[in-house]
C-alpha cells in the first residue's frame, strides 16, 4: 500500500499535459455573430439640421487566423456586408448605405499551449468601404441625390478571449474599435431648381461587438 502514492506521483508525472492548441502553426477559424454600433460625429449636414445618425446593423462575422508563436498570432476579419439607416437630426431618415470593414490585426495571446482560457489583445489597420448609397423617399423628397461616401482608412484595436473546449473548438467573444473617418457627399436642390454640391466630413468609429464559434487545425 505504501507504493500506491509513488506509482500515481510517477503516473501524473509521465502523463502528457493535454494541449488546447493555440500553439505554433495553427491555423484559427471563428464565425458569428457581429453587431457594428457607430459613434457618429459629423458636421452640420444642410442648414437648419443637426448632423449625422447611423443606425446599428448585425451580420454574419468571419475571422481568419494563424499562430506565428503560441503567444503572437495574426487574424483577418471579414463580414457579410453591413447595411445603416443614416438619418439627419431634425428630419430623422434620409438614406441607407452598405460597407464592409475588413481588418488585418496582430495579436498577443495571454497563457500558454496548455491553457483552456485564451484571453488575447490585438492592434492593426481598417479598411472601410461603402457602397449601395441611395436616399430614401424622405431624401429625395427634401432634394438629395447622388450620395456618395468616401473610403477609409484607419487604426483599428482589438480585445476578445477563446474558450477551449477540446484541442479542435473553441468558443470565442470580441471587441473591436475601428478609426473610420470619411466625407459623405451629395447635391441637394432648392426649390428654384438650384443645385448645391455638399461635402460633409464624418466620424463612424464603431465599436464591433461578436460572439460565436471557432475551430483550430
Amino acid at each position: 500500500m505504501k507504493k500506491l502514492p509513488l506509482v500515481c506521483l510517477i503516473a501524473a508525472t509521465l502523463a502528457p499535459s493535454i494541449t488546447f492548441a493555440h500553439q505554433a502553426g495553427d491555423f484559427l477559424f471563428r464565425a458569428g455573430s457581429v453587431t457594428v454600433r457607430p459613434n457618429e460625429g459629423s458636421d452640420r449636414v444642410l442648414e437648419g439640421t443637426g448632423s449625422f445618425n447611423v443606425s446599428n446593423n448585425t451580420q454574419l462575422g468571419l475571422t481568419f487566423g494563424y499562430m506565428i508563436t503560441d503567444n503572437i498570432g495574426i487574424e483577418l476579419l471579414g463580414a457579410t456586408p453591413f447595411k445603416h439607416d443614416v438619418g439627419v437630426g431634425g428630419v430623422g431618415n434620409i438614406a441607407t448605405v452598405k460597407q464592409l470593414p475588413p481588418s488585418l490585426m496582430a495579436q498577443y495571446y495571454f497563457g500558454n499551449a496548455e491553457s483552456q482560457w485564451r484571453p488575447y489583445l490585438g492592434a492593426g489597420i481598417n479598411y472601410t468601404t461603402f457602397f449601395s448609397e441611395d436616399f430614401n423617399s424622405t431624401g429625395k423628397g427634401a432634394g438629395l441625390s447622388n450620395l456618395s461616401v468616401d473610403d477609409s482608412w484607419g487604426v483599428a484595436l482589438q480585445a476578445g478571449v477563446d474558450y477551449n473546449i477540446d484541442k479542435n473548438w473553441m468558443v470565442n467573444t470580441s471587441v473591436w474599435w475601428m478609426n473610420i473617418d470619411t466625407d459623405v457627399k451629395f447635391t441637394s436642390t432648392d426649390a428654384a431648381g438650384n443645385r448645391t454640391n455638399h461635402s460633409v466630413s464624418t466620424r463612424l468609429d464603431p465599436f464591433a461587438f461578436m460572439f460565436g464559434v471557432g475551430y483550430k487545425f
